[in-house]
């Protein structure tokens, strides 16, 4: 059996958080691409159990080529059916793949801190779901034709959604681990004041209440992504 996870990342600081250490844990082998770095994302998935894209601070809309290739490529694990999760940016970059858009919220709203997450009844089957979640994005994205919403929000309605039966994209970010939390405050305190934004206290006092139960659902929601059965 493949052991080895694709992991797509967008800066040479970034890391997969604590979705690269349950992975590991669970017997897994990380093999970490950055592409915005020149790095090449495999022309096939034929060793590699599956793949995950992660977040950045650049747009899915950004006019790069590399980002273009990057969503482009979302297509070979989608065609050869291997398990596919878009974190935040990887999320919308699936999203436009299927034909979907991505844009900021029609009021500038963004969400930054911990917000409420609903799952849909199609969604229940992965849960339970955490009751709050933590973002830090300006843009969401729409589903895509084809695609099943799992979860829904107050600000932003598309949290997360299934395209068949091994691709995934959440809007938010479960792999952020309280260390990072404090790093992204310090990088990105400017964005603090933001329409709908919360400050770094509350995020961090948030994070004591509602860190246990993201954990929780992370990992049974990582087993059920790796053995979905195929269409």
């Amino acid at each position: 059996m493949t052991k080895n996870i694709l992991i797509v990342l967008h800066s040479d600081v970034s890391s997969p958080g604590r979705i690269g250490h349950m992975l590991v844990e669970k017997g897994y082998r990380l093999d970490l691409r950055r592409p915005c770095l020149g790095e090449a994302l495999p022309a096939s998935m034929e060793h590699h159990a599956g793949a995950v894209i992660f977040g950045g601070p650049m747009s899915a809309n950004d006019p790069d080529d590399w980002i273009a290739r990057e969503i482009d490529w979302i297509g070979l694990p989608l065609k050869e059916e291997k398990p596919f999760l878009g974190v935040c940016l990887g999320a919308q970059m699936l999203s436009k793949q299927l034909g979907g858009r991505v844009g900021p919220h029609a009021d500038g709203l963004v969400e930054i801190g911990y917000y409420p997450l609903r799952p849909t009844d199609e969604g229940k089957a992965f849960g339970p779901w955490p009751e709050h979640v933590y973002h830090w994005h300006r843009e969401g994205l729409t589903l895509p034709h084809g695609a099943t919403r799992m979860a829904t929000g107050e600000t932003f309605e598309n949290q997360a959604f299934r395209y068949g039966p091994k691709a995934f994209g959440i809007q938010f970010h479960p792999e952020v681990t309280r260390l990072t939390m404090h790093r992204w405050g310090v990088l990105g305190a400017h964005r603090f004041n933001m329409p709908g934004a919360q400050n770094s206290k509350a995020h961090l006092d948030a994070n004591l209440v509602h860190d246990g139960p993201v954990k929780d659902w992370l990992s049974r929601f990582l087993d059920r992504w790796l053995t979905s059965p195929s269409a």
